[in-house]
């Protein structure tokens, strides 16, 4: 009885800890990612911006993309996939205005992903 239990809790600790894990990386990588999104907002707000900026801002999340993907489900890569996709296209198109507004989408998502992968009481029920 002694050894079910021991057993338990560390089976429980060490989902505990994975999950604590999960929440720190998923969150490191969303804020430095959500950084390099914030400098190319403020080169497009600048009217700085161009299509090369936006592709060196994708290429940095396709890295983080592919290790993510064993955090977090699919649907939400592929919005910030799309977004990013989109802004490209319209700095070619030189539609800043738009770009900067698929950005701010970009950096939205960034802020927000992260809390949903959290410990939290909400999260678990």
């Amino acid at each position: 009885m002694v050894k079910s239990l021991v057993s338990i809790l560390v089976a429980g600790l060490l989902l505990l800890s994975a999950a604590v894990f999960e929440g720190i990386y998923v969150k490191q990588q969303f804020s430095a990612f959500g950084e390099e999104v914030s400098a190319l907002i403020q080169k497009a707000e600048g009217e700085q911006a161009a299509a090369g900026d936006a592709e060196a801002v994708y290429a940095s999340w396709e890295k983080r993309r592919d290790e993510l993907h064993i955090w977090i489900p699919h649907n939400d890569i592929s919005r910030i996939d799309d977004y990013l996709s989109e802004s490209i296209r319209c700095f070619e198109e030189e539609q800043p205005t738009l770009a900067l507004t698929k950005l701010e989408i970009v950096l939205r998502l960034c802020e927000t992903l992260p809390s949903t992968y959290l410990v939290s009481l909400p999260n678990l029920f």
